[in-house]
């Protein structure tokens, strides 16, 4: 196998105190033949600013009115040349080997419809604290097993520790600008059925730094993340089912539905029917939503719509203060 291109490409938007760091990790990449493509989705702070900085041979800084990260993925997509795709968040990092890691897997023989993986690990404000936590999902599989995986046992892999060629690209199609949230849950699940096996490559890392309430998959009380969450979950029922309609996949997208009803329940009447209405097409029905002792008691004396409030609440102040924290011992270097 001759060396490919390879294209890391990097959506942007009000990223300036992160995206010099991931394009360091993007540059400093081991494998000799690749190019960079960055696309600022209209920030409203410095990030064009800073990504122009390493604007060079290999790396491309590309601008456009903001329009969500699917669509900035897009673009990118759409200006690169390589015979793989590396997708890389602007506030994510990679390893300095973990393409080249990747690609040697391939044992010199190119598969253009193998997937490879990577394990990941997750970070707050210092990557060298990073928790790797093995999953089911990091391992060798073909497509529908590790699809089933995921359903039952609600894990996903991080956007960074893929590694797609231009072949499965094609085939799976641009991103779905409609989804606010999890579209690169939704996005992964068409390459890996345009894929015939998934290859994971232990010694590939990628690190995912964590941002909680303030990041774009949180989905909280907007109506429109809500929609768009529930769109998604409906693709990923659609897609397993497509490659097998067995029993054991209707019994995973049953507690796949099962686990993320609450985040309808009970404010979103329309989505609860549409929710009931689909598992009773998987030959189940869903049961109301339990909430943890820690609201249980609010429930009882205030009601569902305040117990959920005072959780939502709960996550994101605990989000927040552990984000100033580890912030704050990266800048004392401790």
């Amino acid at each position: 196998m001759t060396r490919p291109l390879v294209s890391i490409l990097i959506p942007a938007y009000n990223a300036e105190t992160t995206v010099a760091e991931t394009l360091k990790s993007a540059v400093a990449q081991t494998w000799p033949k690749k190019e960079i493509i960055v696309i600022d989705d209209g920030s409203k702070d410095r990030t064009l600013v800073v990504a122009s900085r390493f604007e060079s041979r290999e790396v491309r800084v590309v601008t456009q009115l903001n329009q969500g990260a699917a669509a900035a993925r897009n673009l990118a997509c759409s200006l690169c040349q390589g015979d793989y795709i590396q997708w890389l968040d602007a506030d994510d990092l990679l390893a300095p080997d973990k393409i080249a890691q990747q690609i040697n897997a391939l044992g010199g023989v190119e598969s253009k419809r193998t997937l490879l993986s990577g394990a990941w690990g997750s970070f707050v404000g210092r990557p060298d604290r990073a928790k790797f936590r093995p999953s089911s999902l990091w391992a060798d599989a073909r497509p529908v097993d590790w699809l089933l995986r995921k359903l039952e046992e609600d894990l996903f892999m991080q956007t960074g520790t893929w590694l797609v060629s231009r072949e499965l690209t094609e085939a799976a199609g641009p991103w779905d600008t409609r989804l606010l949230s999890d579209d690169d849950g939704e996005y992964f699940c068409r390459v890996l059925l345009a894929s015939d096996r998934i290859q994971f490559v232990p010694e590939a890392r990628a690190f995912y730094r964590t941002s909680g309430a303030a990041g774009l998959s949180y989905v909280g009380q907007s109506d429109k993340k809500i929609d768009a969450l529930f769109l998604s979950i409906q693709l990923h029922i659609q897609y397993i089912r497509s490659l097998e309609e067995s029993e054991r996949v209707r019994a995973a997208c049953l507690l796949f539905l099962q686990r993320w009803f609450i985040c309808f329940y009970p404010e979103r009447l329309d989505l609860v029917e549409q929710a009931e209405e689909l598992a009773a097409q998987l030959g189940g029905h869903l049961e109301s939503p339990r909430l943890s002792w820690k609201y249980a008691w609010i429930q009882k004396l205030f009601g569902w719509q305040s117990a959920k409030r005072t959780q939502l609440f709960y996550n994101e102040c605990k989000s927040s203060i552990r984000s100033s924290w580890d912030a704050a011992l990266l800048r004392l270097k401790i």
